[in-house]
């Protein structure tokens, strides 16, 4: 009774065991059937597959992307940055005032004959834009800056001004260590600019046009010496200046890096104001942004 016992234990464990290896081996079919058949349908149309495991969705994307594609893609990382002008930023120079015939002498105003050394001048522009006209090679360049301009006066002319005359007087007594007219503007150009580079940022530039000008603030500042101490006079007002001012302008460099010429068109002083028109040739270099 013990053997038949045993014999038909042994029987039942290896039908368990059985039983086990076909649902295994009907699972893997199962499961490679269903491999096949994704990936057949993935080689006819790249989409989103979904299995359902009960409560579980799985989602296959396939996308479709071939590793060889790689050598046909070209990443321009500066292709962003291809239409740049050449305005914003800046810039740093010396300013002269000559007469109407393109002199440095005034015969009736000698005062305008300016300290070239002391005459600085300021640009900080902050903004620009280039409307492209070929490529990225030519287009117009516009944007907004400010523009500070000192003029200095030689020889100790006290500047003064009396209703629509502006005028100088020689101070004998007193040594000026600064005798500066200062005026701010707001400045809008417009330019036509050019570029040897498709990626305006390694190439040489050329742009040139003109640039209009608001004043917004102007002041006389004067600083001389007494008993060792220095002393500081400030005047605000316009000391008939020009309100409005219109530039012709010249930028060129390279890269980053470059200069700047331009000429008045417009004469420092408001028409009359004085007996002789001044206008200021300024040059200096540039840091664009």
């Amino acid at each position: 009774m013990i053997v038949l016992q045993s014999n038909i234990e042994t029987l039942s464990i290896k039908k368990q065991k059985m039983k086990r290896i076909f649902t295994c081996l009907t699972i893997i079919t199962i499961a490679a059937n269903l491999s096949a058949q994704e990936e057949e349908n993935t080689k006819k149309e790249h989409d989103t597959t979904r299995l359902n495991f009960g409560k579980i969705e799985v989602l296959i994307v396939d996308s479709g992307f071939d590793k060889t594609s790689l050598d046909t893609i070209k990443i321009d990382p500066i292709s962003k940055r291809k239409s740049v002008a050449h305005w914003a930023g800046i810039d740093f120079g010396f300013n002269v005032l000559l007469n109407d015939n393109r002199q440095t002498n005034f015969s009736n105003d000698n005062f305008l004959r300016n300290d070239i050394a002391q005459s600085h001048v300021w640009n900080l522009n902050l903004f620009d834009h280039k409307f492209k006209l070929f490529k990225e090679y030519v287009g117009i360049t516009t944007g907004i800056g400010f523009n500070f301009t000192q003029v200095a006066f030689e020889n100790n002319s006290v500047l003064g001004k009396l209703n629509d005359s502006t005028f100088a007087n020689i101070d004998t007594l007193v040594n000026y260590d600064k005798n500066k007219l200062k005026a701010t503007y707001l400045m809008i150009p417009l330019l036509l600019e050019f570029n040897t580079h498709k990626n305006n940022y390694n190439g040489f530039y050329l742009a040139a046009g003109i640039v209009g000008g608001l004043r917004i603030s102007s002041r006389y500042k004067r600083v001389e010496r007494e008993d060792g101490n220095r002393q500081r006079t400030i005047q605000k007002g316009d000391f008939n200046l020009n309100p409005l001012k219109l530039d012709l302008l010249a930028r060129f460099g390279y890269k980053k890096f470059g200069g700047f010429v331009s000429y008045s068109l417009t004469p420092l002083f408001e028409k009359g104001a004085t007996q002789d028109e001044a206008f200021a040739l300024t040059a200096g270099i540039s840091l664009n942004f």
